[in-house]
């Protein structure tokens, strides 16, 4: 199995914070060299380690956004 790589190309929002300081971010991130993506999942302090998350491209961003937007 190749080695996973990522750079973090811009830091949109942090979510929420747990006590061990694990962080649910969105993020732009580049995953193995490819175009940057949508990024919603939880980091450790030093993104160094990662839990499971979703990618988004811009179009289904803007989908959710206007999905979310119908929430009361």
């Amino acid at each position: 199995m190749s080695k996973l790589t990522y750079e973090i190309v811009e830091t949109i929002a942090v979510l929420s914070e747990n006590p061990k300081g694990w962080q649910k971010e969105l993020n732009l991130v580049s995953w193995n060299g490819r175009a940057p993506v949508y990024d919603l999942r939880d980091w450790a302090p030093d993104h160094e380690k990662m839990g499971k998350g979703t990618t988004l491209t811009k179009e289904e961003l803007v989908a959710l956004k206007q999905a979310l937007q119908l929430i009361e």
